[in-house]
């Protein structure tokens, strides 16, 4: 469950823009504020179903835009990469072709 919230505030950070202003407050409160279904049923004067549904509905649409546009995909690659980059600074001696393979590798996910 919590690999499920970390994945959706990512995609949430990535894709709210892409979002209404209803699914963006549902799914803030749900994933970011711990709120539960029945108290954003409460505060939106609706039926805890009606957030429920909404709420999947904006997790799948989610989930269709990083399959199109891979920025949670690209984000991780290229924090993996920056972190091997890090280590390979430290070793002695600096690993020069190493470092501009890395560099490579960052400028493909571009």
């Amino acid at each position: 469950m919590l690999e499920k919230t970390t994945r959706m505030n990512y995609l949430y950070d990535f894709y709210q823009s892409l979002l209404t202003e209803k699914q963006q407050s549902y799914m803030s409160l749900y994933y970011l504020d711990d709120y539960s279904l029945g108290e954003i049923a409460e505060e939106y004067d609706v039926s805890r179903q009606a957030v429920y549904d909404n709420i999947k509905r904006t997790e799948a649409m989610l989930e269709e835009y990083e399959e199109k546009l891979l920025l949670l995909q690209k984000f991780q690659e290229r924090s993996t990469i920056l972190g091997k980059m890090k280590e390979l600074i430290n070793s002695e001696p600096l690993p020069k072709q190493a470092l501009l393979d890395a560099v490579a590798e960052l400028e493909k996910l571009d």
